[in-house]
């Protein structure tokens, strides 16, 4: 791997999607099927190329898993991803269906079939605290098995940095950035990692036009506690990007409380804010601004049923549903009103 995939668009997007299709022919193992399928699942594109790999593979580890299931043999991969493979297997590979989008009002609407199955973690976790230390037990990404997830590792910016494919995308080109990850950091912005941030999006900004970087503090849907960043490329501005936003220097109010910021400084004095109060907060860093979103922390509030709970992007405008039925009934009024249920 080399620098070059960050010099450009084409470049990154090639990385990563020959990486999907390199591991899924080089790794064995379910985990690795799962993260190729979502990602898959994710792109129609990206779908048409591997549907018959990844066919061919679901249909070896179904036949592999129901025979050791018959005989008694104990199954050797990650339980979380055996969870998921069985439920896989009961509706069938070709039950599985592509991402759909539309939108209601300013607002993006998803309906996520495979991201449903991801393992909960943290998400239906109560929340005390923005800090908790780190937990060598717990699930973090210096697990071994994780290293195949990963797509590219070396410097940025002064930090050993590794990037790992996103098992279960909700944006373009998902990954998650994992700064100095020996350092077993907990999920609780620094002062130098919060500068670290700014300086990284806008180097990259230079040659990624939409790329962005989130974070969920511990407390907004955070869904590991080790030091992590979500990035992302994307044609399209997020819904609180849009101009009609009082935020953006429009008329309207946005439904949650927001501050921008156009200095880093500014927006660190911002999030001590937060921290100082124990306000749990959402993330958004774009080339040259940060968009601070304080919140209600987890599990202080019972979100709807149509949601998982609302993380960065659920908070910067975009909705993801599990069920069909609710991809199609959602709507306006339904939105905002799960935005008055976390509003401080």
């Amino acid at each position: 791997m080399n620098e070059s995939i960050f010099s450009s668009a084409q470049n990154f997007s090639t990385a990563f999607v020959d990486g999907l299709a390199t591991m899924l022919r080089e790794h064995d193992g379910l985990g690795v099927f799962i993260l190729v399928c979502a990602n898959a699942g994710f792109d129609a594109q990206l779908h048409k190329t591997l549907a018959e790999p990844l066919r061919q593979r679901f249909e070896e580890s179904s036949a592999r898993y129901r025979d050791a299931l018959r005989n008694g043999r104990s199954l050797n991969d990650a339980d979380d991803d055996v969870l998921v493979f069985l439920k896989l297997m009961a509706i069938g590979f070709d039950a599985l269906q592509t991402t759909q989008r539309r939108t209601a009002g300013p607002w993006e609407i998803q309906f996520n079939q495979l991201r449903a199955f991801r393992p909960p973690r943290m998400a239906n976790s109560r929340v005390e605290s923005l800090h908790k230390p780190f937990e060598p037990n717990g699930f973090h990404f210096n697990k071994p098995f994780l290293r195949k997830e990963a797509f590219w590792s070396g410097e940025l910016q002064g930090r050993e940095i590794e990037l790992l494919y996103n098992k279960f995308p909700f944006v373009d080109y998902h990954a998650l950035l994992v700064p100095q990850r020996e350092h077993e950091a907990p999920q609780f912005l620094t002062h130098g990692d919060h500068h670290y941030m700014w300086r990284l999006t806008r180097q990259l900004g230079e040659t990624l036009p939409g790329v962005g970087f989130t974070y969920n503090a511990y407390g907004a849907y955070a869904s590991v506690n080790h030091l992590h960043f979500q990035m992302y490329l994307r044609d399209e501005a997020l819904p609180l990007q849009l101009p009609q936003w009082q935020h953006n220097g429009g008329n309207e109010t946005y439904p949650s409380r927001i501050e921008r910021f156009d200095e880093p400084e500014a927006a660190w004095r911002y999030i001590e804010t937060m921290h100082r109060g124990g306000e749990s907060y959402n993330l958004l860093y774009l080339p040259g601004e940060c968009y601070c979103l304080p919140r209600r922390i987890q599990g202080s509030y019972q979100h709807s049923p149509w949601t998982a709970g609302f993380a960065w992007y659920e908070m910067c405008g975009g909705m993801v549903s599990f069920s069909h039925e609710d991809y199609e009934r959602l709507d306006e009024s339904m939105i905002l009103a799960e935005f008055g249920r976390l509003a401080l």
